[in-house]
């Protein structure tokens, strides 16, 4: 699509936003931005996939856009998004995510996703990059775009003729621990040694010159990605993964 796209009447096409987004400040922040823009125009929100499955159900307006995210408190963005296209197929989904791992990203794009951001990478005005992916491009955040393509060497260098079939999965299994290595951004690698290290939420704040409150969400985020829930668990759960280096 083009993005001088026009209406009937000659004018600039405006594109409808509907954002599903737990955290209210998330919200916030992503509404001031479509509302600034002169593309777009906010149609509403949703903190969870019932109350967004619920709006697509009931809406009389079509969603141009659906800016999404994967981790809701009941449930997963991925029957929104599934919902959207299949409701509405000229909806583009794009997702902002603090999940950086193939598995989410690969079903986001089979589901349906046009774009994927994750959240350490939010540019600060996502009204642009909105505008930019009805104007026919694919928004992907760098260290997604990695861990994909990865995925994609690793799936290609298993399905190649000789090579890997002498070592089944080896390529695959070098490939992801390669990809594993870019999960964490390099605050949140920082913070994670500091607490491998035993220091506190405040001491970690003395240290890197943050808040408390700012070491807390970096913690909050890479707790998503590991998909662990306590400091001891992130700790193994990164030596796993080759993150940290082996205690001793």
């Amino acid at each position: 699509m083009n993005i001088e796209a026009q209406n009937d009447d000659g004018m600039p096409r405006q594109w409808g936003v509907l954002v599903v987004e737990d955290d209210s400040r998330a919200r916030a922040f992503f509404e001031a931005s479509v509302q600034r823009s002169p593309r777009l125009f906010w149609l509403g929100s949703a903190g969870t996939v019932q109350e967004a499955l619920a709006w697509l159900a009931n809406t009389v307006t079509i969603p141009d856009v659906l800016l999404v995210d994967l981790g809701m408190p009941d449930g997963t963005g991925l029957d929104v998004i599934r919902d959207a296209v299949a409701r509405f197929p000229g909806c583009e989904p794009l997702v902002v995510s603090v999940f950086g791992d193939e598995e989410n990203v690969l079903a986001s794009i089979e589901a349906g996703a046009v774009g994927y951001i994750h959240k350490d990478a939010a540019p600060e005005d996502i009204a642009q990059t909105i505008v930019e992916m009805k104007a026919g491009a694919s928004p992907i955040s760098p260290m997604i775009a990695r861990r994909v393509l990865a995925k994609y060497r690793s799936l290609q260098s298993a399905a190649m003729p000789g090579g890997v079939a002498a070592a089944p999965g080896a390529a695959p299994e070098a490939a992801a621990e390669e990809a594993d290595r870019g999960l964490l951004s390099a605050r949140e690698h920082e913070v994670l040694t500091l607490i491998a290290r035993g220091f506190s939420y405040a001491e970690i704040a003395r240290l890197k010159g943050l808040s408390v409150h700012t070491v807390q969400t970096h913690i909050k985020n890479l707790y998503g990605k590991l998909a662990v829930h306590s400091k001891s668990e992130a700790v193994f759960e990164a030596t796993r993964l080759g993150l940290l280096s082996h205690p001793g």
